[in-house]
């Protein structure tokens, strides 16, 4: 009996011993595993940043590499057509017109280019009311062959803006849906080839480096001869169109 005492004895000190021991070094194994777990999401964040900070040097290169290639061409070739706002005579209302126009640029550089323009317009005068001829809507044409400069002030990877001045000579036809009545006794221009101008700011939209689809707000002066002499007439409209892109400098 006495053994047996003396056995239960050593296995409760024991079993205090070892939980003691287990007490004393469970914190240092919690620790060390939090220490670890710590470490490991410290490496997969460094790990994650370093990939997203390469990411973006990709995408920095890429666009860089794509605004090169799309402004680097030497020619730009533009057709469209638009609407004008015409002034067809001395006293006569505005009239509205349709419009096609065509460019083609020669860049010296990614921002200034060297532009001959070619446009034509088509509409239906408003002439003097009541006049003895009977004829108060006639067909009228204009056409403009301007040259002169662009300059591009903004360009990004799928955008792109700018400003052009055009100078040149505009012809108009003023007699040819009138039934041959002279323009002038109806109120409008005399036909003939006159001075003409052109301001403009346009906007590109680039599909690809060497495709884009462009809109230009622009304002077109003419120096057309009426029945009171030559007057300048101030029109405005915009044209629209497609840009093909070739040719590096």
């Amino acid at each position: 009996m006495c053994d047996v005492r003396k056995l239960a004895v050593r296995l409760v000190l024991a079993g205090l011993a070892v939980g003691l021991l287990a007490g004393a070094f469970a914190p240092a194994n919690a620790q060390t595993t939090q220490t670890q777990t710590q470490t490991q999401k410290k490496k997969k964040r460094t790990q994650e940043t370093h990939v997203h900070h390469e990411t973006n040097a990709t995408r920095l290169a890429r666009i860089h590499q794509t605004i090169e290639d799309t402004y680097s061409h030497r020619y730009e070739i533009f057709g469209g057509g638009g609407y004008l706002r015409f002034r067809s005579g001395d006293y006569t209302k505005k009239n509205n017109e349709i419009t096609w126009a065509s460019a083609l640029n020669y860049y010296l550089n990614p921002k200034l280019a060297i532009v001959g323009d070619a446009r034509g317009s088509f509409g239906y005068a408003h002439a003097l009311i009541n006049n003895p001829y009977g004829v108060y809507k006639p067909q009228i044409n204009e056409y403009t062959f301007m040259g002169g400069a662009s300059y591009r002030f903004y360009a990004t990877e799928k955008v792109a803006v700018s400003a052009q001045a055009l100078g040149g000579v505009g012809w108009g036809i003023f007699s040819g849906g009138s039934k041959q009545i002279p323009g002038p006794l109806l109120g409008l221009w005399n036909d003939g080839i006159r001075p003409a101008f052109s301001l403009g700011v346009s906007a590109d939209y680039n599909i690809y480096p060497n495709f884009a689809v462009r809109i230009t707000p622009t304002w077109v002066g003419t120096d057309f001869v009426g029945a009171n002499g030559s007057s300048l007439q101030s029109n405005m409209g915009f044209n629209a169109g497609v840009i093909y892109r070739f040719g590096r400098r």
